[in-house]
């Protein structure tokens, strides 16, 4: 069994509630989305065992709050990552899964062995993609079972009737969640922290706990 890794580092968590934990991240190679504001352009991989994965992540020295298995999208490799997050869980580490929060079936198969998932919500005004709300309310749904928090790109195409759609979908499901509201880092960031602000008194009003938290570490020049 082998799983396509574009790279493993290690690094600062640059976005969401984790902001500045140190982790080492494994980047999956393959999306099964084209969000207009995507910041990863992969077009090389490696592919490794569970082993031999686990071998190199034990080559790193120091402590870390968890591994952080991005990409891409990592449940497009669900096999390969169900035997890996045994792997790990079984050596002491803490797994933490970004995710785009489509695949609520591979989910399922895998979540025993999760221990913090970041959820993205794919804004349809943000993205230029067509509506996901039914496959982000059954990822959710299952993602509860966790730790979980949400995670919405803002950019100068979002709209309200979004942010009020996800704030629904939120409250039907795990009110308790934290949703983080991150700019778009390709766009002018003065232009927009006034409708981050907007969005954030809609998210208080509607007793939805938010925060407005960039992606630090492309301000710090890190990885």
């Amino acid at each position: 069994m082998k799983a396509r890794i574009s790279e493993i580092f290690d690094s600062i968590q640059g976005e969401g509630i984790y902001l500045g934990e140190k982790q080492i991240f494994v980047r999956f190679f393959g999306c099964n989305l084209s969000c207009s504001f995507c910041d990863t352009k992969i077009n090389r991989f490696r592919e490794y065992e569970p082993q031999q994965l686990l071998d190199q992540i034990k080559s790193y020295r120091g402590k870390y709050h968890s591994l952080s298995f991005t990409g891409g999208e990592p449940l497009l490799q669900k096999d390969f990552l169900k035997e890996f997050l045994k792997l790990a869980s079984g050596q002491g580490y803490k797994n933490y899964l970004e995710t785009n929060g489509t695949l609520s079936g591979e989910l399922e198969y895998v979540i025993d062995y999760l221990d913090i998932i970041a959820m993205d919500l794919k804004l349809p005004s943000s993205t230029g993609m067509f509506s996901l709300w039914g496959m982000h309310r059954r990822f959710l749904k299952i993602a509860s079972r966790k730790e979980t928090f949400l995670k919405a790109i803002i950019s100068h195409s979002t709209n309200e009737e979004d942010i009020k759609e996800a704030l629904a979908l939120i409250k039907d499901i795990n009110k308790n969640t934290v949703l983080v509201l991150q700019p778009n880092s390709y766009e002018d960031q003065k232009l927009l922290q006034e409708k981050l602000e907007k969005f954030k008194d809609i998210c208080t009003r509607e007793t939805i706990a938010a925060c407005i938290i960039p992606q630090i570490h492309k301000k710090l020049g890190m990885r």
